[in-house]
């Protein structure tokens, strides 16, 4: 006869984010996002026979990634490039698109985060809270004041969703002038147009793009058209200051923590 226990035991959590604190996790990181980039949405990367995803910024950034505890799996990942290792790369990520000057204005820390992307598998709103919750745990134990990246919208339709959300961006979520970045390749004019007997829709909104609306953030100009990885690049601008007061508790919570044990990239 079995015996019975009274209540509930406690449980492992679904997903757990820390950094990578090895050359081999750091790998896992760059043949994920490889998968996703060249395999799934068909970016022209030079990956090698093994499948992976690096450039000359990787050694600089700590890669955050979150992890399904059970199996060990790594479900999504980002990398974050502080201002104080950025001049060692060679300067910020985002500056090989846009012109970054007005950073030079900004007062306080920053910090940039990329080539974010999540396992198709596991494409819930809890695998992108856990990631973002890693983010603003950083945030937070470091103190930093401003947090930037490029979100990217895909133009597999010709553009017409990309325009789309650009032309909301520009009605709601734009950053003062004092603000504004220069895309060095502008995105193009769109191949699709909506036909005239049908409805307009609202655009689909990627992961990212939403999660930094969500938070606060702006867009600081026009898009970048990237065209290895065939998306518009929107360079977003989040003020920790000026965090949306909803999400401020949720995500820059006192007891924000996170395991600090980064890896140099291999």
């Amino acid at each position: 006869m079995s015996a019975r226990i009274e209540g509930d035991l406690p449980r492992r959590p679904r997903f757990e984010v820390r950094f990578a604190a090895t050359p081999e996790e750091v790998l896992a990181t760059q043949k994920l996002r490889y998968r996703v980039f060249a395999g799934e949405l068909g970016a022209q990367i030079d990956g090698g026979a093994d499948g992976v995803d690096h450039d000359r910024f990787d050694p600089f950034c700590e890669h955050l990634m979150v992890v399904q505890p059970d199996t060990g799996r790594i479900v999504a990942c980002t990398r974050i490039l502080t201002d104080r290792r950025a001049p060692a790369a060679g300067g910020f990520y985002s500056a090989s698109e846009f012109d970054l000057a007005m950073l030079d204005a900004l007062p306080g820390r920053m910090m940039e985060i990329g080539r974010t992307c999540v396992d198709p598998e596991f494409r819930s709103g809890a695998v992108i809270a856990t990631l973002w919750q890693g983010i603003a745990a950083y945030i937070t134990n470091e103190g930093y004041d401003y947090l930037f990246g490029c979100a990217s919208i895909g133009l597999e339709d010709g553009g017409g969703n990309a325009h789309a959300i650009l032309d909301l961006i520009r009605a709601r979520h734009l950053a003062p002038e004092f603000q504004r970045v220069r895309p060095y390749i502008p995105l193009p004019a769109a191949d699709w147009r909506p036909a005239a007997a049908m409805p307009p829709r609202a655009p689909k909104m990627p992961p990212l793009l939403k999660a930094y609306l969500s938070l606060g953030a702006r867009a600081c100009g026009e898009a970048y058209w990237d065209r290895d990885f065939n998306c518009a690049d929107v360079f977003m601008l989040l003020n920790v200051s000026e965090l949306q007061p909803r999400y401020a508790r949720h995500f820059l919570g006192r007891d924000a923590q996170i395991a600090r044990e980064p890896a140099l990239a291999a």
